[in-house]
């Protein structure tokens, strides 16, 4: 049958292109500084059009496109120049965030590359009343788990403190709520006195 195998046929060979047959790959065109520019600037708004960023993050990231960095100063100082990349904005809507304290705010800020007097004038922008609120909401919308605990009112300062809320904050409002619970619902467990568990001894140290 034609196209069968046979033992002992060998397949057709392709010849032999020799290396000096091969035309060269021509060499890719270096883009000239205004396509450079042109280039990092659009990459520039799409990382900003996904997120806002601080300009320590997108400084981080134009770094990664261009070794240049006048051009990356330039390119900074442009988007800056049209609004769309704005420190102060970014700070002021981390610092609204709610559900979470000064602590986690100044840690966030500070990783995102914000400078120390932003940061201290954003935490000190915050409602000191409406972070109490917030610490209120929560425990009131939480207290049944933490009360399934061996230690309910450990457990609930855990809880708040991973959430970046300071001591001074969080014991006046579980004592408050403990006072609060209807009699025979009171946790067992005495809040801590130890040194180092009083709302003074939480304070967020600067």
């Amino acid at each position: 049958m034609t196209g069968r195998y046979r033992p002992g046929r060998r397949p057709a060979r392709t010849p032999d292109v020799g290396l000096e047959d091969t035309p060269p790959a021509r060499p890719a065109r270096e883009r000239t500084p205004q396509e450079q520019r042109d280039a990092l600037i659009g990459y520039a708004f799409r990382a900003l059009g996904q997120r806002a960023l601080t300009q320590a993050e997108l400084r981080a990231k134009l770094e990664k496109r261009s070794e240049n960095p006048d051009l990356i100063a330039e390119v900074l100082a442009r988007v800056q120049e049209l609004g769309y990349q704005d420190d102060a904005q970014v700070a002021r809507v981390e610092g609204s965030r709610r559900g979470v304290g000064e602590l986690r705010v100044r840690q966030t800020l500070k990783r995102r590359g914000l400078t120390d007097d932003l940061i201290r004038e954003t935490v000190d922008a915050r409602d000191p009343d409406d972070e109490t609120q917030v610490v209120r909401e929560l425990l009131q919308r939480r207290w049944s788990s933490f009360a399934r605990k061996r230690d309910p009112q450990a457990s609930a300062f855990g809880f708040l403190a991973r959430r970046g809320f300071t001591g001074n904050v969080i014991w006046p409002v579980i004592r408050e709520h403990v006072a609060s619970l209807p009699e025979g619902e009171d946790p067992e467990e005495e809040l801590l006195d130890a040194p180092g568990d009083s709302p003074e001894d939480w304070n967020d140290p600067e």
